[in-house]
């Protein structure tokens, strides 16, 4: 065997120098006809450093052979043929790979083939010598041949270098390698995937990771467009693609997600075997170190140093597996956590009847995604555990025999029993957790779109009551949760312990000899042990919550699949010669058509209808009818329970009655994703009124609308929603209620100009309170309790009007006009009456030219000039507040000592911590104590009896466990305290902070500080920062320990550690950024899942769901592209202070061999040596992980400090608790600008609203209306003047004695999930009969009466199960019952149909005879009562004086509104007098 050996190295050499020979001629031969032109420059940094490292490997390994070779000569003079040739071999490759290196490397990229054949021989060879040589010494009985050669030192050392010159190859073989290009490109911009493109080695070392580092110690801060991308498989589209084609062969989804990702699984789980073998392999061979240790003769140290060679190959293999595993494991997680969230999103913009909320499907993004990711990035623990607990049992079985390691085995089978119960305890209080984080969180985000009406009514309080109230239950099963979770610590960190006891009690029983080296190597396998029985109750918990979270998830994609109902036929091209849009077979449809027995349908067709093109029909009907309804009928979105399906011919446009706003600039909510027409475009923004707004937005349409359109009013988001619908230029066109928001003159201009104008050909159906716009329509509907008598030929251009879910009439208007019994005739009969108030105020003169010229000019002719409106209204100075799209506000640099310090003292001052400390320090001290003992005490049988060491072992052991059990349960006891206090921190200073905070804020960037972060807070990051603490102190006392045996470490672990230092130092700063940067990026994600949630109709209506996913998927991208740069970090830091450490330990062992025998016992520092690499990447991971998770607090307390509102209550100028007396208000040179180098926006009103007098506040959108009533509750703080309420300056009190003191009904009607009772009495001060007495008079009996639970009538989120005119009644309701002596009335009746508002100012003029009222309002008839009426525009007061002197003055700009709105009734009046 050698001589073959030492032929095939002579063969390699021959052919080596043969290389070098034929390569030298063939360049000069084409040297001798073109240039060479290749240099060492021109190759790439990355192109260098490999060529360098194989450099060092082949040198390396030339020196280990030469140098064996003198040594051999030394010591006995003759030198084998075997170690001449190699060296010789290895030499002359080293050299061509310093030839090739120069040359030929940089022009092919890659090594000559006889280099390659080299290293791959060499390789095997090694590999092979090694494994033989372990297994003819550890199992002595396997023999042989004489020619199989044993390895020598060399082979040992040599063998992990080979490995490396291996990989090293395989990376330059590949064509499109990673050195093809440079990884980073100019300015920092970085796109390419630079993972898949990265070659084996630089795989391994996470060297594709390097750009990324150098870009963060370069640059100020990291963005999004500085990362490279994923790689493809964890893109949201692909991921997603795989799971929703798995889902279509499995009913269950986990086992959906397995097919998904089964080949990434399989190769994550070869990665794990071999790192459980490769961890497995030091305890497996320390019996044999041991040994030698004890009982070596200091002659030859060969055997030691080959065992301390054995040891560092497999904790560097432990060490590279275990970062290829748990960041292969973080990829498929980051692959789930997509596909689960894309199909999410999915279901959301798909799902068309009622589902989830939306605190419940952001609880599904934020919580339950997150845990499913988790589980699939440690779910090989399923059977990694139990293969590291059975190979601990071969081990001990190895060592001490059948009974013991019989014992073992049940001692660990008896911890997991009594784990069982304490697991299903956990499953149950996860959920419960889960079910209260999802009321709170669902609260929360009702309670954050609704707190400007909270702060108008002053009920911050009560509401952040309710919050803490739903934390405190969450609280209290949290509580059980931590304290169950701390008896599953204590079990799983005493079982060791626990079965270290029994194993040497049956040893002791069974008389089985105890050597200390088998002691200390039973020792070892405890102490190793120690990891996976660790992680085991992490595994269960995590399974625990998947199961739960599984379950969520799946019942939500599954959701409407348990219904059957009849579908809805969206065909989007009609036919050339077809002239039907729309088609209505007979039937029933109900919200609540999951309920199997549904009373009463919502919406009940008897005949057919069809729409032609072209056709304008109108819709009208009282309050709560069914005109919305109706709407979503045709649409689709509301579910059908009998007859044919409907079908629409033709693209759709929508207009809801709640406007739906993104945010983003003016110009893209009305492009919607369609290209930009300049011409079409500019058409429109006429039509639709909004050039005059965007002359006065310093950006015109570019300016950014906040969260909902929260900056804008309640106008100009009906404009920009009705010129979305326009310029998409669809067939048919569904409008609901798009003119209550606007006032005369622009309904005037919207209905003539984009009704009847722009949308001439189009097929129109729109449902109105206007009626004075019914007589344009070709047909009109209407409907009644019963249609069974009524046959009605709809094949029409029509009017429809609804009334109780049934179309009551359905015809042209001239025909329904003349039915004096009909529902129509009834309505415009309340229409009149309200006319008649403004006639009345009227002179006669002007009132007869009015109605003679509509007589003689059609209905375009009636519409005032828009120039005319112009010079109406001066230039309007007023602009909304320009809110850009800026990005969240992150710290920069390490998290600040002060969030740590905040942290650590947050529960009682921090006391705790120094007892926590103790309790982990004695039951480190102890344990270390057992270990020696026993060691020690094995080895001393002559002195101390078998009984008295197992009972001493046994009492240092149990003493330890007690520690443990004390550590678990205060540590629990400060998560619980530490979480609560910054929770009520946090949510006190957001519920505190001013309304300028919430219109600037996306709420998402709250919930995710209330969700995710706190989360984080709850459960995990105290464990974190105490399981650091407790890494470093074990892994010093190691340090300690193994430095006591051998003082001439000190030296090299000081270096060891400064070097890691240096590396976390250098890794720190883009580690930090780039997990803040985790943290901000799932904001974008939420924001973008809620914002299609509410505006999921038009979605669909607008066929932009493609888009909208694309969109969706990009933010998950962007998210996913972020975390998986984040893990690598961790990883690439833990590969190279692992093999430091390695290192070290190798140098440890290499000390012990080489110590006399008489100077100290090494044994114990061995054995603890052992787990070093475990502990240092515990410390490293936890040290990251703290590092990073501690963002989550800094993200809390970033909201803990909000800038404050002024007080609630200023003790000193409390106002009597019968004040208003009189309800007087003085405005006094108000001035008001919303940010100090703005303009501004109220300049300088002084009036005086007087006692009991009713004030009617008229002006053109952006004229200062809304400002002007915020500025009177204060939720705007004035840049100079005062306002007066009974000579009381507002200014001097708390917010909570003036705000409790008004009134305000707010132009959204705003309810809250719950009971109707709590939306009318949300502070719970009145009783039953005072509030149906209320309800009575605000028109809501009729509606009470028909629900059986009458005032716990059940309200929805956000009230979608009433109409917006239901929910203005219940706010009117609402404030009447207060009885307030200040009332603000801001479009109060918008939406409610002519007889209802008749009724309803009645009720208001009756109910607030005592009180100041101030109106705000679009509809004239409801400021004419008023007793005066003040005209606003640009910020100034333009008249203030009363309606009737006003009315005389034909030049006044109110004159001109009710001339206007006169205009466009009149004739309908008289038709209907006909």
């Amino acid at each position: 065997m050698e001589i073959s050996l030492e032929i095939v190295n002579v063969v390699f050499f021959i052919v080596l120098l043969t290389w070098v020979f034929l390569d030298t001629l063939r360049r000069r031969r084409r040297d001798g006809t073109e240039n060479e032109t290749y240099s060492t420059d021109t190759a790439s940094r990355g192109c260098k450093r490999f060529a360098l490292i194989t450099l060092i490997a082949n040198a390396l390994i030339s020196v280990f052979y030469v140098v064996f070779g003198i040594y051999d000569y030394c010591g006995g003079g003759n030198v084998s043929l075997k170690s001449i040739f190699s060296g010789m071999t290895w030499v002359l490759a080293t050299i061509v790979t310093i030839y090739s290196k120069n040359r030929g490397f940089i022009e092919h990229k890659r090594w000559p083939w006889v280099l390659i054949f080299w290293w791959i021989f060499s390789f095997i060879f090694c590999s092979l010598s090694v494994c033989l040589h372990l297994i003819s010494h550890y199992f002595k009985s396997t023999k042989f041949p004489d020619f199989v050669l044993k390895a020598n030192i060399v082979e040992f050392a040599s063998l992990p270098l080979s490995m490396l010159l291996c990989c090293n190859v395989l990376s330059y073989v590949q064509k499109d390698s990673d050195l093809n290009e440079p990884l980073l490109e100019e300015e920092y911009e970085i796109q390419t995937d630079s993972y898949t493109t990265a070659g084996i080695w630089s795989k391994i070392t996470f060297q594709w990771m390097n750009p990324i580092f150098k870009m963060g110690l370069h640059i100020q801060k990291l963005e999004v467009s500085h990362i490279p991308s994923i790689p493809p498989s964890a893109r949201a589209e692909s991921a997603s693609s795989l799971l929703q084609e798995s889902l279509e062969h499995h009913s269950s989804l986990l086992e959906a997600i397995l097919r998904a990702v089964w080949k990434s699984l399989a190769i994550n789980a070869v990665f794990a075997a071999v790192n459980v073998v490769a961890s497995y392999t030091g305890p497996f061979i320390i019996r044999n170190f041991m040994k030698y240790i004890v009982g070596k003769d200091d002659s030859s140290n060969m055997y030691g140093e080959k065992l301390a060679f054995v040891f560092f190959f497999a904790m560097t293999l432990d060490s590279i597996t275990q970062r290829q595993m748990s960041f292969g494991a973080r990829q498929i997680g980051l692959q789930v956590r997509a596909a689960l969230a894309t199909l999410i999103y999915k279901k959301c913009i798909s799902i068309k009847y009622s589902g989830p909320s939306n605190g419940e499907i952001i609880n599904l993004i934020n919580m339950d995604v997150e845990v499913v990711g988790e589980f699939f990035s440690s779910i090989h623990g399923a059977w990694v555990l139990p293969l590291q607990v059975l190979l601990a049992l071969v081990i001990l079985y190895r060592n001490l025999g059948v009974a013991p390691s019989l014992a073992a085995f049940l001692a660990t089978v008896a911890v997991v029993v009594c784990n069982t119960p304490l697991a299903r305890r956990q499953q149950i209080l996860q959920s419960k957790i889960m079910e209260a984080k999802d009321s709170r969180i669902k609260r929360t985000s009702e309670t954050l779109k609704s707190m400007r009406v909270i702060k108008f009514n002053s009920w911050d309080p009560s509401f952040l009551e309710k919050l803490l109230q739903l934390r405190e239950t969450e609280k209290s099963w949290l509580r059980r949760f931590l304290y169950t979770k701390a008896a599953v610590v204590f079990l799983f960190w005493t079982s060791p312990t626990i079965v270290s006891v029994v194993t040497f009690g049956v040893c002791i029983m069974m008389k089985t000899p105890l050597e200390p080296y088998t002691v200390l190597s039973a020792l070892a396998t405890f102490r190793i042990l120690t990891e996976p029985i660790y992680n085991l109750p992490e595994f269960i918990s995590t399974i625990i919550q998947t199961k739960v979270s599984v379950k969520r998830i799946q019942e939500f994609i599954r959701l409407d699949k348990q219904v059957v109902l009849i579908p809805c036929d969206y065909s989007c091209t009609t036919s050339s010669t077809s002239e039907i849009r729309v088609e209505m077979e007979s039937g029933e449809f109900s919200w609540n058509a999951s309920n199997e027995h549904v009373e009463r349908p919502t919406i009940t067709v008897r005949e057919k209808i069809t729409m032609r093109k072209g056709c304008k029909v109108g819709v009208c009907g009282s309050v709560g009818s069914g005109k919305s309804s109706l709407l979503c009928s045709i649409l689709g979105e509301i579910p059908k329970i009998s007859g044919q399906a409907t079908k629409c011919y033709g693209t759709k446009s929508y207009v809801p009655q709640s406007p739906w706003i993104q945010t983003g600039t003016i110009r893209d909510n009305i492009l919607f994703g369609k290209e930009m027409n300049e011409g079409f475009y500019k058409n429109i923004v006429e039509c639709c009124a909004m050039d005059q707004d965007f002359k006065m937005w310093p950006n015109g349409d570019l300016t950014v609308v906040g969260e909902r359109g929260l900056n804008l009013s309640g106008g100009q988001k009906q404009r920009i929603q009705l010129a979305r619908a326009v310029y998409n230029d669809a067939d048919i066109y569904v409008l609901d209620d798009p003119f209550s928001a606007v006032d005369a003159h622009t309904g005037t201009h919207l209905f003539t100009k984009c009704i009847l104008q722009e949308l001439s050909e189009k097929t129109v159906i729109y449902a109105t309170h206007q009626l004075e716009f019914l007589e344009a329509a070709d047909y009109v509907l209407s409907s009644s309790q019963s249609l069974s008598s009524r046959t009605l030929p709809i094949n029409f251009d029509d009017i429809q009007v609804v009334k109780d879910g049934q179309i009551a009439q359905a015809g042209t208007y001239e025909k329904l006009i003349k039915d004096p019994n009909g529902e129509l005739v009834r309505q415009m009969t309340a229409h009149r009456k309200s006319l008649h108030q403004v006639h009345s105020s009227r002179p006669d003169s002007l009132s007869n030219t009015t109605t003679t010229g509509l007589v003689d000019n059609g209905i375009t002719e009636r519409v005032l000039d828009i120039e005319e409106m112009e010079q109406a209204s001066t230039n309007d100075q007023i602009t909304v507040k320009d809110i850009r799209g800026e990005e969240e506000e992150t710290h920069n640099g390490r998290v600040k000592w002060s969030v740590y310090s905040t942290f650590v003292t947050c529960a009682f001052g921090g006391l705790l911590l120094p007892v926590i400390l103790l309790c982990h320090v004695l039951f480190q001290v102890l344990q270390m104590a057992s270990n020696y003992w026993i060691a020690w005490a094995a080895g001393k049988e002559n002195t101390v009896t078998r009984g008295n060491m197992l009972w001493i072992f046994a009492l240092l052991s149990g003493g330890s466990s007690v520690f443990i059990l004390g550590r678990a349960v205060f540590l629990s006891v400060i998560t619980i305290e530490t979480s609560q206090n910054l929770f009520v921190g946090m949510i006190t200073s957001v519920f505190r902070a001013p309304m300028a905070f919430f219109d600037s804020t996306p709420s998402s960037r709250i919930l995710t500080r209330s969700s995710t972060d706190q989360s984080t807070v709850d459960t995990d990051i105290t464990f974190r920062l105490a399981g650091l603490v407790f890494a470093l102190i074990q892994l010093l006392c190691t340090i300690i320990l193994m430095c006591l045996v051998a003082w001439q470490v000190v030296i090299l672990f000081l270096v060891v550690i400064a070097i890691s230092f240096w590396y976390m130092k250098y890794y720190i700063t883009t580690a930090r950024e780039l997990a803040r940067m985790v943290a901000t990026q799932k904001a974008p994600i939420l924001h973008h899942f809620s914002e299609s949630i509410v505006g999921a109709t038009t979605i669909r209506c607008f066929n932009q769901q493609n888009r909208f996913l694309t969109k969706s998927m990009n933010e998950i991208d962007d998210f996913s592209r972020v975390a998986f740069h984040n893990n690598a970090t961790m990883e690439w830091l833990s590969v190279r202070i692992n093999f430091l450490f390695n290192v070290a330990f190798l140098v440890v062992l290499i000390v012990l061999v080489n110590l006399p025998k008489s100077v100290i016992d090494p044994r114990v520092a061995a054995s603890y040596g052992l787990n070093l690499s475990v502990l240092q990447a515990w410390v490293i991971w936890n040290l990251c992980n703290v590092e990073n998770k501690m963002i989550s607090v800094e993200r809390i307390l970033q909201f803990t400090g909000l800038q404050s509102e002024a007080p609630l209550v200023i003790e000193a100028s409390r106002p009597n608790s019968e004040w208003p007396y009189e309800g007087q208000i003085e405005f006094q040179n108000v001035q008001f600008q919303y940010q100090p180098e703005g303009p501004m926006v109220l300049k300088g009103i002084t009036c005086t609203f007087s006692k009991r007098m009713k004030i009617g506040v008229v002006g053109r959108t952006g004229s200062g209306k809304s400002t002007m009533i915020q500025a009177l509750f204060r939720l705007v703080e004035l840049s100079g003047g005062k306002i007066l309420i009974d000579e009381q300056d507002i200014s001097k009190i708390g917010l909570q004695d003036l705000r409790s003191s008004l009134g305000i009904i707010p132009q959204d009607p705003t309810l809250f999930q719950g009971s109707l009772r709590n939306n009318l009495d949300p502070l719970q001060q009145h009783s039953d009969p005072e509030i149906l007495e209320v309800v009575k008079k605000c028109r809501l009996g009729n509606l009470v009466r028909q629900d059986q639970m009458l005032l716990d009538a059940p309200v929805s989120e956000d009230g979608e199960n009433w109409s917006v005119g239901q929910r203005q009644l219940v706010c009117l309701a609402r404030v009447l019952l207060n009885k307030r002596k200040i009332l603000v009335l801001d479009e109060a009746t918008a939406s409610v149909d002519t007889a209802t508002d008749n009724a309803i100012q009645e009720t208001i003029r009756k109910e607030t005879s005592e009180c100041t009222v101030i109106t705000v309002a679009h509809r004239i008839p409801t400021v004419m009562d008023s007793d005066m009426v003040l005209v606003l525009d640009g910020g100034r007061i333009l008249e203030y004086e009363s309606p009737a002197r006003l009315i005389k003055e034909n030049s006044s700009a109110f004159s001109k509104l009710v001339a206007e709105f006169l205009r466009r009734s009149s004739i309908r009046m008289n038709n209907c007098s006909s």
